[in-house]
């Protein structure tokens, strides 16, 4: 061994190490570069000459930003860190006191930080529960609780807004508990008859209409705080100014939008950026799933094999994507032409399902709205309900018939695995929020058209729709009890007795062919953005329907949580983590984007009531903006007439325009970069296996010499 030490010493001698240096692939690589590029800059980017002066660079770049950044952030071992600790404090000693005192306030400030970051996250909501489902099943589910906790703010929130915008004023002054009063200022313009609004009973009132009642928003629910109608003010009045309802009640709504879209937005940016950088190649993908795809938070050994059998139908489905590309490569133009023609003939079929689907929507909405008014005494129990909820039945069969549908149509079209999912969940969300359109368009349509004269004196059904928007809060309110109860009458129902039937009577052909429940993620999250979404729409005519939201996301949660582990087994198709919390805020942001535009539509092309509500004296709900507008001093008038005008908007756009032309090159230039460090870890692969492959001709010759 010695000998042979000593003839490879001699052998390096020989051949300096600059000589091999040179020759390495990423040393010829910048040597063509320079050639290219000269007389220029450097490049952003550009790849390092593989040299020890890397190490020197590192050093001298982390103390000349040490009293700016933490040790922690460098990827260094423990040896060099506390060198660099003894170097940050012989630093200071040699700084003035007031920059002693700017770091040792701002590390202060840090560590408090960080300290009620710690509290906090001990204080936070379910977090010991939702520990303990990502310990047994991942975090692929861990997210789906986690968003359902997301929510749970989401509309805590959105009530707290409303209730100290609106609820609050109002509430002080009914109760008398400070010295303020009601404002009326009736409109002498609208006619007597459009303010006939009829909501109290008299008589006899059967037991079960309390029942009633409760389930759908009428009789004694409908003049209370829980209605948009219940506000007929046009102000309160304090002891030193006017509190204006009907501009808080707006600028609530406004309010409220607008967290929903700026925390959904800031929440989803961490999950794009992780899916931007995740974008990588085939073999790339192959890599990350057998070298990085273990969950490191799963510590139960049933989740454990199923995450194995995860990461291999990962494989599979990545195989097969890969057959299918070459199954198109080499299909024929005949074959295309029928490919593609039985792909056109089953999306006809999906259209007809769909717009079978609108039309039962459409119809059930317009026959429960006109024999809703019917005598209750002229009905029974079960058929009142059927009528009240006639439209959220059918919207929930027709929900569940075309996931169903949906599932068996595409695997006739030969998508990939993973095309298959997305497309499925694309329908299912273009479904599920589809039928919260026609509804709300079919209430819209009997709202501002009818054959009876006083359309045309209010401006909209009176007759039918004395209070349009407390009917149509209504419906929102049973779309919402209604999905609360289809979760919990499958839950108990159908989910609990099938696990009963697998677990004892599993040699039923039939029974083992259901197997065990699946825990889909896709499908309850779908089922909760729909929910999410008829709170969004509904919280402008039901104020009290995000509190209402809070306690039906609380049982959600543990309904589902106990359905999981007693009853459920996750999906094999898991997702990540990452991946699953993007795709929950993008379904999520489609959701509130459909909000925003119904809500808009309501608010600025159809007349509001004038029989209920703090509107009654306008013509539509925006008309307070500029009425308020108007009451502004005239110079702050002019600034906001400017704002609003073309003059301010064309500028403004183009502006924008170049902000995001500039983003644009910058994600083109960031990519450049990332595309040249991936070359550079391809180029030192290389010169690894250069290096190798030289030690091993070296070994060789020393071994040829000793023989």
């Amino acid at each position: 061994m010695a000998i042979e030490s000593h003839s490879l010493d001699s052998s390096c001698q020989s051949n300096p190490p600059m000589n091999v240096l040179q020759e390495l692939p990423s040393y010829r690589s910048i040597a063509r570069r320079r050639s290219t590029v000269t007389n220029r800059d450097k490049p952003r980017g550009a790849l390092l000459k593989p040299t020890d002066s890397n190490h020197a660079t590192l050093e001298g770049e982390v103390t000349e930003h040490l009293s700016s950044q933490s040790i922690r952030k460098y990827a260094l071992n423990i040896s060099e860190k506390r060198r660099l600790r003894d170097i940050q404090e012989t630093q200071l000693k040699y700084l003035s006191e007031w920059d002693q005192w700017k770091q040792y306030s701002s590390r202060s400030w840090k560590r408090f930080l960080e300290k009620v970051h710690e509290i906090t996250a001990h204080l936070e909501l379910w977090q010991e529960d939702i520990r303990s489902i990502e310990g047994k099943f991942g975090t692929g589910i861990q997210s789906y609780f986690s968003f359902l906790r997301f929510l749970v703010f989401l509309n805590l929130v959105i009530f707290l807004i409303i209730f100290l915008l609106v609820l609050l004023p109002f509430l002080l002054t009914k109760y008398k508990i400070t010295n303020s009063t009601f404002i009326f200022i009736p409109s002498r313009t609208v006619d007597i008859q459009c303010r006939i609004y009829p909501v109290s009973r008299s008589g006899l009132i059967y037991f079960y209409s309390y029942i009633i009642d409760l389930l759908s928003g009428t009789g004694f629910l409908e003049d209370t705080c829980l209605f948009y109608g219940h506000y007929t003010i046009d102000g309160i009045q304090f002891q030193n100014f006017t509190y204006g309802l009907p501009l808080a009640y707006l600028v609530s709504t406004v309010a409220y939008l607008a967290l929903s879209l700026l925390w959904i937005v800031k929440s989803s940016v961490e999950g794009f950026k992780v899916n931007l950088v995740r974008s990588e190649e085939h073999f790339q993908s192959y890599c990350n799933k057998i070298f990085a795809g273990w969950d490191f938070c799963i510590t139960n050994q049933s989740m454990a094999d199923l995450k194995h059998s995860s990461l291999q139908y990962e494989l599979r489905a990545d195989l097969e994507e890969e057959r299918i590309r070459q199954k198109i490569a080499e299909r024929t133009s005949e074959e295309t032409i029928r490919f593609y023609s039985l792909r056109l003939f089953l999306n006809g079929i999906v259209l007809a399902v769909l717009a079978g689907c609108f039309y039962s929507i459409y119809k059930a909405t317009v026959f429960s709205q006109e024999h809703k008014k019917k005598e209750i005494r002229m009905m029974v129990l079960g058929e009142n309900l059927l009528i009240q909820y006639l439209p959220s039945i059918v919207i929930t069969l027709a929900n569940c018939s075309t996931q169903v549908i949906f599932a068996k149509i595409i695997h006739y079209e030969d998508y990939s695995p993973g095309f298959e999912v997305r497309l499925t969940i694309l329908r299912c969300v273009f479904m599920r929020l589809a039928t919260i359109c026609v509804l709300v368009f079919t209430l819209g349509t009997k709202i501002t058209s009818c054959d009876n004269p006083s359309c045309d004196l209010c401006g909209y059904n009176q007759k039918l729709y004395p209070c349009w928007e407390t009917q149509v809060g209504q419906e929102m309110y049973k779309l919402m009890i209604f999905d609360l109860i289809i979760i919990l009458l499958v839950t108990v129902f159908w989910d609990f007795p099938r696990k009963l039937l697998v677990t004892y009577c599993s040699s039923w052909k039939m029974i083992k062919y259901w197997g065990h429940q699946e825990f889909s993620i896709p499908e309850n999250v779908l089922s909760i953005v729909y929910g999410q979404t008829i709170c969004w729409i509904g919280a402008f005519f039901s104020p009290l329907i995000p509190a209402i939201a809070v306690v039906k996301y609380v049982i959600i949660f543990y309904v589902k949580k106990a359905c999981l582990i007693y009853t459920c087994r996750p999906s094999p198709r898991q997702f990540r983590a990452s991946n699953s919390n993007f795709f929950f805020l993008l379904v999520l942001l489609i959701g509130l984007c459909l909000a925003i535009i119904t809500l808009t539509i309501s608010m600025a092309r159809i007349p509001s009531s004038k029989a209920c509500g703090p509107f009654t004296n306008f013509n539509t709900t925006w008309e307070i903006i500029p009425k308020t507008v108007s009451t502004f001093p005239s110079l702050l008038q002019s600034l906001i007439h400017g704002l609003t005008s073309e003059a301010f908007a064309v500028p403004f756009f183009m502006i924008i325009c170049l902000i995001m032309f500039y983003f644009i090159a910058l994600a083109g230039a960031h990519k450049q970069v990332v595309n040249q460090l991936r070359e550079q870890l391809m180029l030192e692969s290389r010169d690894k296996h250069y290096l190798i492959q030289k030690l091993t001709e070296a070994q060789k010759d020393v071994r040829s010499r000793l023989d």
